[in-house]
């Protein structure tokens, strides 16, 4: 075979590839747009390392095994800039001023936000059916 028509059919498989791989998640994992946050689709819980409001929520979690009942994801907010910046763009999703905002903070995945352990738990209990 012609060695033409074999880099011909290389390039038609590796452009195949990198266009399946861009495509779908295969590339999630790489860097390609350093210094974007992307956040997690869905419900997101923020909560600080010692926080005590916080210990109250994920209590209520593990007695009531939420995380059987429901998906969320969790994001630590104290120590990890990265969330910090997830939150403020939760905060502004759902029109509230940064700076009267505490943690736990959950927001909905839409447009709706919770702050405080009881809140947080309450929205836990009517979603979870408890």
């Amino acid at each position: 075979m012609d060695k033409t028509i074999i880099v011909i059919i290389a390039i038609i498989i590796l452009g195949g590839f990198l266009f399946w791989g861009f495509q779908s998640d295969f590339f999630s994992g790489l860097s390609i747009n350093p210094g974007k946050v992307i956040a997690p689709d869905g419900i997101i819980l923020f909560y600080g390392d010692g926080c005590p409001h916080c210990e109250n929520v994920e209590d209520f979690i593990s007695e009531n095994n939420i995380e059987d009942k429901m998906a969320f994801s969790r994001l630590e907010v104290w120590n990890n800039e990265d969330n910090q910046v997830i939150l403020a763009q939760d905060i502004k999703k759902c029109g509230m001023n940064a700076d009267e905002v505490g943690i736990p903070f959950l927001f909905d995945g839409v447009d709706k936000c919770y702050m405080g352990d009881e809140d947080v738990i309450n929205y836990f209990k009517t979603k979870a059916g408890i």
